[in-house]
């Protein structure tokens, strides 16, 4: 069984697990005929990219920003923030002068965030494409504090101030933290910013809910379900919210559209756990474990729509899972990670599609129910 090196700030929110593939896994052949209506052409068709770094003992991408990755890479005995334009040859070490270790968790704008541990302290941090192009964000009087997640202009993540983790969004540099914890919250983080909102979380009377912020403390919006006992918004994309609920103590991968009432149940058939971590263009990215296999997941908007991603790996991955995705004029991009039970060893992946014709985006629905129809095991 091969142990996965999960991002320490976002432990929290992500229970994943490690098992072997077993036989009764769909064929990457069935799934793509379901998938064929999306593409713009008859031959196009979900790719896979490994992107791990040559002499590299694991690595992960956390985040797709444009064409462009993000996420570290194992070098030596540390890990090191790192960013891909979609080869494994293209990888490029953020880790600055000075850090004992790094992560990037964030991409977009030509920009890549994450943070650096410098004298001991997770310093939010923001990079252009190399180490030397690092910038400490970290607030005045912060113990501790990381970037999630950028639009190239403006950054968002946490910062543990005066013994309290606050959600924080910055303009590039760190005397210009906005502390965006909630009235009366006890603990906040922001994972996701999209034009002027921000996504996250907030703990308020006791229970951690997904929030939405529009660039203040008090502009936050409670988007915990009726039906969920807690929840966290991971990811934003033009007014939509991605994350998960739980609902009968089980994480569901869901979506808003800004408010709790707006909540929709994403979990798919046959699946014990499930959440969605990225979101671009009403499309949204993640995983879901079926007591067996955690799989990277795609997903329209509904339960239904789920697609497994998995079923398009090379030979010798087991466990996939998928944490960010972007687009531009030709493409789909999807990052994330498997384990290859071949090196064991985690290794940062790359999906890509064709961007889908105009309205065969829809058949996505009847590809997803199709592939959810299948046994899972």
């Amino acid at each position: 069984m091969l142990k996965i090196a999960v991002p320490r700030q976002i432990q929290s929110t992500l229970i994943i697990r490690s098992a072997k593939r077993t036989s009764a896994l769909p064929t990457a052949a069935a799934v793509l005929v379901c998938l064929g209506g999306l593409a713009s052409t008859a031959s196009a068709q979900w790719t896979v990219t490994n992107l791990h770094p040559a002499g590299s003992g694991s690595s992960q991408a956390a985040a797709a920003g444009g064409t462009q990755q993000s996420g570290f890479a194992l070098v030596g005995f540390a890990q090191h923030a790192a960013a891909w334009n979609g080869t494994a040859a293209s990888f490029i070490d953020l880790n600055p002068a000075g850090s004992t270790r790094s992560q990037a968790f964030g991409a977009g704008g030509g920009q890549q965030v994450g943070f650096a541990n410098v004298g001991g302290v997770n310093r939010a941090s923001a990079w252009t494409g190399s180490a030397g192009s690092w910038i400490d964000l970290s607030p005045v009087g912060a113990s501790s504090s990381t970037a999630l997640a950028t639009n190239g202009l403006q950054q968002v993540g946490s910062a543990s101030i005066g013994g309290v983790q606050r959600a924080g969004l910055w303009g590039g540099n760190a005397a210009s933290f906005v502390d965006l914890n909630p009235a009366g919250s006890s603990e906040s983080r922001a994972f996701g910013i999209s034009g002027a909102q921000q996504a996250g979380w907030a703990v308020v009377g006791g229970v951690q809910s997904a929030g939405l912020w529009g660039g203040s403390a008090a502009s936050w919006i409670n988007l915990n379900p009726a039906a969920a006992s807690q929840s966290q918004a991971l990811a934003i994309n033009n007014g939509q919210q991605a994350g998960w609920a739980s609902i009968g103590g089980v994480q569901h991968a869901s979506v808003w559209n800004g408010t709790a009432g707006s909540w929709v149940d994403m979990h798919p058939a046959g699946s014990i756990q499930s959440l969605a971590l990225a979101a671009d263009s009403g499309l949204q990215a993640g995983w879901s474990f079926d007591g067996s296999v955690t799989r990277a997941s795609l997903w329209s908007g509904t339960a239904s729509s789920w697609v497994d991603l998995s079923a398009f790996l090379p030979a010798g991955f087991s466990d996939s899972f998928a944490f960010g995705m972007s687009r531009d004029a030709n493409n789909i991009y999807i990052a994330g990670f498997g384990n290859n039970t071949v090196t064991l060893q985690t290794e940062a992946l790359l999906w890509t599609m064709p961007v889908p014709a105009p309205g065969a985006a829809a058949l996505m629905g009847i590809a997803g129910l199709m592939a959810s129809r299948r046994r899972r095991s």
